[in-house]
């Protein structure tokens, strides 16, 4: 499939609803587990989102249809542990939700045209981009995440399914 800005709106609409649904009102059990060592939870994932909500997508977008120096600001990748400090996992959807619509409608207030699409910016490891490239890695990113939460949480169960982990995807088996 190609890039279409009308394909992409309503995937970046409903990445909030969705992670809402799958996190809200969850035990602690489920949103401050990770899969071992220092890799990310739930609470995470979502401070995360919001933390590129603030300082990614739309600056980005920014940059590359402004005017001046195309390079973009590094992505701080420990940003999201500001983000979610002294916050409950329902503070954090509630400010995701919030971001990502005011996003959305700064970003329908833009001429987005084929030629547009092409112009670029400079990112700090990638080199030249896109906007084109910028906004489907946006909706990838979002539904990486998704992912990223599905097999966050049902590595909690992984011990608990027994022989069943052989056919569990996401659990590493073959289906």
């Amino acid at each position: 499939m190609q890039f279409a800005i009308e394909n992409a709106l309503p995937m970046l609409e409903r990445t909030p609803q969705v992670i809402e649904t799958m996190l809200y009102g969850l035990a602690d059990e489920w949103i401050y587990s990770n899969e071992g060592g220092d890799t990310w939870t739930p609470v995470d994932i979502v401070a995360h989102l919001i933390h590129g909500e603030k300082t990614d997508w739309i600056p980005r977008t920014q940059v590359i249809m402004g005017e001046g120096s195309k390079t973009f600001v590094p992505f701080d990748m420990e940003g999201h542990h500001a983000v979610k400090k002294g916050k409950t996992m329902s503070q954090l959807l509630d400010e995701f939700k919030i971001l990502r619509k005011e996003n959305l409608a700064q970003l329908k207030t833009i001429d987005i045209t084929e030629e547009s699409l092409n112009r670029t910016g400079i990112h700090p490891i990638l080199g030249t981009v896109t906007l084109r490239h910028l906004l489907a890695a946006w909706v990838v990113h979002d539904l990486t995440h998704i992912h990223q939460l599905s097999r966050v949480m049902a590595k909690q169960y992984y011990d608990a399914v027994g022989p069943w982990v052989q056919f569990m995807g996401v659990l590493g088996g073959k289906r």
